[in-house]
This record gives structure tokens, sequence and C-alpha cells, in this order.
């Protein structure tokens, strides 16, 4: 298993897209995110065939459901060998505890990190849906709830990673979406921070996409980003 902090997000829509990125990557060098769009079209399969180039992998599916069905899924995902996986926090205490003890039970070391807020909620929509008080503060809570739970970290803003990791200790992983390398575009997420800036508010994984898969040399994107980071 590599030691590398970067997570590359294979949001691709096919299984011959993701592996043809996936053939341009250093499996020492990056680990791979499957999310939603990629594992639905593609099934298990993606996964394992990512898996036999040498890669570790972020299963981004954030399960949300009632516990048994919760504990279930990441059992299955346990047992699928997957490096990650995550849960939406706003699921509770218990449907969280179940899916951990689900993973233990089929001797997995797969981590398991809650989602908090979804990065690309902003103010306005977190009122519109009925939340009260500010972001951070309800990011903080859901994270404690998380530990309590035995959870291994959470996904988090890099906005919020300097209050959580002043919270949590530095074995709590904090998985941070929405990186932007300086002078890329933002593109649908609105709390955004460079490579850099993200490890150095205490994130300890960043989950990169455009920026590498969309680049015209995704190794030397990936190259670039690796040099601002032995900068700190």
């Amino acid at each position: 298993m590599s030691d590398t902090k970067i997570i590359v997000a294979l949001d691709y829509p096919t299984q011959d897209a993701a592996i043809a990125m996936a053939k341009q990557l250093d499996p020492q060098r990056c680990k791979l995110k499957v999310g939603k769009e990629l594992f639905t079209r593609s099934g298990p399969q993606i996964v394992e065939q990512l898996q036999s180039n040498g890669f570790d992998i972020f299963l981004d599916l954030k399960y949300h459901d009632i516990p048994t069905t919760v504990a279930k899924a990441c059992r299955a995902a346990a047992e699928l060998g997957v490096w990650m996986m995550n849960v939406h926090t706003l699921g509770g205490e218990a449907m969280m505890s179940q899916a951990k003890e689900a993973i233990l039970q089929a001797q997995s070391k797969s981590l398991l990190i809650g989602v908090t807020l979804l990065t690309s909620m902003d103010q306005a929509t977190f009122q519109q849906i009925g939340l009260t008080g500010s972001i951070s503060d309800t990011v903080l809570r859901l994270a404690k709830l998380a530990e309590q739970s035995g959870l291994d970290g959470v996904v988090c803003s890099a906005q919020e990673a300097t209050l959580l990791r002043a919270q949590h200790a530095d074995d709590f992983q904090l998985v941070t979406p929405g990186i932007r390398p300086a002078n890329s575009d933002t593109g649908d997420q609105h709390r955004t921070m460079t490579p850099a800036q993200a490890l150095a508010a205490g994130s300890s994984y960043l989950v990169i996409g455009r920026p590498i898969t969309a680049a015209t040399d995704p190794m030397q994107a990936l190259t670039d980003i690796e040099a601002s980071l032995i900068k700190l």
C-alpha cells in the first residue's frame, strides 16, 4: 500500500475511460476514487480491475440508509477489498457504529469515514434545507459523532480541517475534496483550497479530480502537485 496523500477522482461514465486514465497514473504515487456513476455503470468489476493494477481504492458511495442496510453494504465493500469507504454522518450513531462493526466482522482493514456536509454546500443551501447555526459548527458536531461511533475519519472541506484537527488526534483521517491547484477552475466546488494549503491545514488525504484527469499530461500534473507539497 502506497503512502501517498493524493487520491485521484475517476469521475468517468464508463469503465474503459476510467481504465484508460488509470493506465496513465502510477499506483505508488496516487490512490483512486470510484464514485456513484462509475460504480453504477461498471459494478464491482471496475474496483477489482483497478486493484489488480496495484491501486488502493476509495469507494465513494456515501451510504445513507437504515443501519442494517448500510452495515451489509459496508461489509460487501470490505469483502471487495477497498482501502476506504464512506457513509453519511447524518445517518446517526447506530448506523455508523453498525457499519464499522460489519467491517470488523469481515476481518477487513478497510477504513470507514463519514461525510459531514458536502463541499458543494454553501450557507444559502445550508439554510434552505432547514439546518441552523453555521456550517463549521455543524461539521465539528458531526465529526465528533463519527469518532464516537468508531469511524476512522471524515470527509471535510479543507476550510474546516484546522478546526477538526484541533478536535481530533492525528490518526483521525481528514479526507478533503474540493482541492484545486493554484490558478485552476473551482468547478462546482464552493469551499476549496490548494493542495499545499489543505495539508498545512491538517488534511490527511487530498481528493483531486479534473486538475489531474483533464490535464494534457496527467502524470505531469500529478508531479507538479507533488512538487508543491514538498515545499511544505
